[in-house]
C-alpha cells in the first residue's frame, strides 16, 4: 500500500473534524461570542497582554505546542509498536481529547481575564486544589524542559557521514540556530519601530531563515571539547541560559515574531512532506503492527498505558492548556479565534504527527535508521523528500533538525515563562525578584539532571531525554486529564442545566487512567526492576499521590456545591 493514501486519509479526517466536531465544540459546548471583550483588548498592557492578529497567533500557538512532541512521540511509538497503533492514537486523540482539552483550556482562560487554567481551577474548586495543581505543573514543566533542552543539545553535536558521502555537522546546525533566534528581534524592531508591515516582515524575514540554514555550515559552532558527551550537556547549559534570557524578555519582542516564522517553519516541513510523498511513490515497508512473540512479551501490554505517553503532543498534552491558559489567551483578540488557534492548531499538529509515522512508514524493519534518535530519522525524512526537488541531502537534513530545534525553542521558552509565572503566584514575589528567582529556579533545577550520568540496566551510558521521556510523557498526559478535569467543572458552573461537560469529562477519566497506570509502572520499574534513574520511582509516585489528592479536592467540593444547590 502507498504511504500517501494513509497520510491523505488521515488529513482528511482531521479537515472533516475540524469542520464538523469543531463546530460542535464551538457553538455548543463553549458557545464562542464576539461580543464580549477579551482580556487582551480589556487589559492591554504592550507586555503580557497584546491583542494579535489569527494568522499570528495562530502560528505563534501552533509552534508552541508543537515543538518535538508530535515529532519525537509519534517516531517512538512506532518504532515499538507498529505504526497502525500509533496513527490511530493520534487521530481520535487529537480530535476527540487534545482539541478539547486546548480549546476548551483556552476559552476558560479567555472567559475568566485571562486567568491560567490552575486559576479557573482555584475559582471553581478550591484553594488547595489550586496549590496542589500548580505544584503538579512546575514539575511537570521542569520535565519538559529536561526532555526537550537535552534532544535539542544532541543536535549540536558530532558529525554524521550519509551514504552519498555527504557530512552532517552538529556545529552547522548550532550556527544555524543561533542566526535563527537573531532574526526574530530584528524582525520584531523594525516592525515596531520601522512601521514594518506583517506581509512585508514575511516576505523578508521567511527566505532569510533558509539562508542561515545554508550558511550554517560555512561557518559551524563547534564547542572545544573533544568528547561529544560533554559538549551535549556544555549545549544543554547554553540552551538553559537562552530560556531564562528570553522567557523575561516582553513578548513582542522575541516570542510573537519568532513563533510566527516557526509557523511556517512548520507549514514548510508539511509541504515538503506532501510534495515528497505525492511524487516520491514510497510503499509502506515497516510493519503496522510490531509482534512481540519472540520476546515472549505480549503486544496489548505495555502498549497498554504505553503508547498513550509515549505520544503526548500530536493527539493530547497537558502542555497545551498551559500555552493556552498561559500566553495564547493573553492574545486572542475575538473569542471565534479559539476555534483554528486552540482546536485547529492541535488538528494541524495532529497531522504533524502523521506525518512523523510516515516516516517510519517508508523504513524497513532491519534498517540502520531505526536504531537511531527520532530527530534523525525525522531530519532524514525530510532531507529524502528534498532530494525528489533537486536539493541536496545535507541541506534537507540540516533544514529538517533545524525545523526539529526551532520547534523546541517555543516551547523551552514558554516552559521558563509559565513556570516563572507559578513560582510568583505560589511564592506571592512580585517585580524583577519574583522575575528572576522564578526564572532560575525553573531552568536552574534540568541543569543538575542533565550533568547527570544516565545508564541503561545494563549499565550503558544513553541520553538524559530517553531516561526522563517515559516520565515527562506520564505527567504531562496526567496534567492534561487535570486541565480537563478544571474545564468539565468550570462547564458545570457556567452551563447549568446541560449536559456539554460530558465532552470534556469522558477525555479526562480516559487519560486520568493511562497516566497513573503508567506511573505505577515507573515506580514498579524502578524500586522493583531497578531499570531506571533513582529519581524516576519517587518523582512518579509524588505525581500519582498529587492527582489523587487533587481528583478527591476536586469531587468534594463538586459534591458540596450540589448540596448547595439543593
Amino acid at each position: 500500500m502507498s504511504v500517501l493514501i494513509v497520510v491523505i486519509g488521515a488529513g482528511v479526517i482531521l479537515f472533516i473534524s475540524y469542520l464538523t466536531y469543531g463546530r460542535f465544540l464551538s457553538k455548543k459546548v463553549f458557545a464562542l461570542d464576539d461580543t464580549k471583550v477579551t482580556p487582551s483588548v480589556e487589559l492591554n498592557d504592550g507586555c503580557d497582554y497584546v491583542p494579535a492578529k489569527k494568522s499570528m497567533l495562530l502560528g505563534q500557538h501552533f509552534s508552541a505546542i508543537a515543538a518535538a512532541g508530535p515529532i519525537n512521540g509519534p517516531i517512538l511509538a512506532s518504532v515499538m509498536f507498529g505504526w497502525l497503533p500509533a496513527m490511530l492514537w493520534v487521530l481520535i486523540g487529537s480530535i476527540f481529547i487534545g482539541g478539547v482539552h486546548d480549546m476548551g483550556s483556552l476559552i476558560a482562560s479567555v472567559r475568566n481575564k485571562a486567568r491560567s487554567i490552575t486559576e479557573v481551577m482555584k475559582l471553581h474548586v478550591s484553594p488547595r486544589a489550586w496549590i496542589l495543581f500548580m505544584i503538579f505543573i512546575w514539575i511537570a514543566l521542569v520535565y519538559v524542559i529536561i526532555a526537550f533542552t537535552d534532544i535539542t543539545a544532541s543536535s549540536f553535536v558530532g558529525i554524521v557521514t550519509l551514504e552519498s558521502g555527504e557530512r552532517v555537522s552538529g556545529g552547522a546546525v548550532a550556527s544555524s540556530s543561533v542566526m535563527y533566534l537573531i532574526l526574530p528581534i530584528i524582525m520584531a524592531l523594525l516592525m515596531k519601530f520601522g512601521r514594518m508591515k506583517e506581509w512585508l516582515s514575511l516576505v523578508v524575514f521567511l527566505p532569510l531563515v533558509g539562508v542561515a540554514i545554508w550558511g550554517g555550515q560555512f561557518i559551524p559552532i563547534n564547542l572545544p571539547i573533544t568528547d561529544p558527551a560533554t559538549a551535549q550537556k556544555v549545549w544543554g547549559v547554553i540552551i538553559l541560559i537562552y530560556c531564562m534570557a528570553a522567557s523575561l524578555l516582553p513578548m513582542w519582542l522575541l516570542l510573537q515574531p519568532r513563533g510566527t516564522l516557526g509557523g511556517y517553519f512548520l507549514y514548510a516541513s508539511l509541504l515538503i512532506a506532501a510534495v515528497g510523498l505525492i511524487f516520491g511513490g514510497y510503499s509502506i515497508n515497516y510493519p503496522a503492527l510490531i509482534d512481540f512473540g519472540a520476546t515472549g512479551a505480549s503486544f496489548w501490554f505495555p502498549m497498554f498505558p504505553i503508547l498513550f505517553i509515549t505520544i503526548a503532543c500530536g493527539a493530547c498534552s497537558g502542555f497545551h492548556a498551559l500555552v493556552s491558559s498561559g500566553t495564547t489567551s493573553k492574545q486572542l483578540r475575538k473569542e471565534s479565534d479559539a476555534k483554528p488557534v486552540g482546536y485547529g492548531a492541535m488538528l494541524l499538529e495532529g497531522m504533524v504527527a502523521v506525518v512523523s509515522i510516515a516516516f517510519v512508514m517508508i523504513l524497513t524493519q532491519d534498517s540502520d535508521m531505526i536504531k537511531r534518535a527520532p530527530n534523525f530519522i525525522y531530519a532524514s525524512g525530510i532531507g529524502r523528500f528534498m532530494e525528489i526537488l533537486g536539493i541536496s541531502a545535507t541541506f534537507g537534513i540540516t533544514f529538517g533538525l533545524m525545523a526539529f530545534t526551532t520547534f523546541v525553542y517555543d516551547t523551552l521558552d514558554v516552559c521558563t515563562r509559565l513556570g516563572r509565572y507559578i513560582v510568583e503566584e505560589l511564592t506571592g514575589l512580585k517585580g524583577w525578584a519574583g522575575k528572576l528567582i522564578g526564572t532560575l529556579l525553573t531552568a536552574g533545577v534540568p541543569v543538575f539532571f542533565i550533568f547527570q550520568t544516565m545508564t541503561d540496566s545494563k549499565g550503558n551510558a544513553v541520553p538524559a531525554w530517553k531516561i526522563f521521556w517515559s516520565t515527562f510523557g506520564a505527567s504531562n498526559q496526567l496534567l492534561a486529564a487535570l486541565a480537563l478535569v478544571a474545564i468539565t467543572i468550570w462547564l458545570m458552573h457556567t452551563r447549568k442545566g446541560s449536559r456539554v461537560w460530558l465532552a470534556a469529562f469522558i477525555p479526562a477519566v480516559i487519560m486520568f487512567a493511562m497516566s497513573n497506570w503508567a506511573l505505577v509502572i515507573a515506580v514498579y520499574n524502578g524500586w522493583v526492576l531497578k531499570t531506571t534513574h533513582p529519581s524516576i520511582p519517587w518523582v512518579s509516585l509524588f505525581l500519582i499521590i498529587l492527582s489523587v489528592l487533587v481528583a478527591l479536592e476536586t469531587s468534594f467540593s463538586y459534591i458540596k456545591s450540589r448540596k448547595k444547590a439543593i
